[in-house]
């Protein structure tokens, strides 16, 4: 089967949940076996935030994205979910 469901999000906005308490919030801009690159993205610690994830990624599609990278670079093996931002129930 492939990656053909990644590469369909290819060039758009999505989410990616990633292991520990880390989101990136981005356009998808490159994928392979190791990696993800994401474009203009938000790479954002829960940790460090006053809100829940759910609640953030809302703000989020009202606000927009608050992009703090021009380009992060993820190992594949740390995103535990990916789905394309419009997808976030509200």
């Amino acid at each position: 089967m492939g990656d053909d469901w990644l590469m369909a999000l290819r060039g758009l906005l999505v989410v990616a949940d990633l292991d520990e308490s880390y989101l990136v919030i981005g356009v998808l801009a490159e994928a392979d076996d190791n990696i993800l690159v994401f474009a203009d993205a938000d790479l954002h610690d829960h940790r460090e935030a006053n809100c829940t994830k759910d609640v953030y990624l809302i703000e989020t599609l009202k606000l927009g994205v608050r992009a703090n990278r021009k380009r992060v670079v993820v190992p594949r093996q740390r995103v535990v979910a990916i789905s394309k931002l419009e997808d976030i129930a509200s």
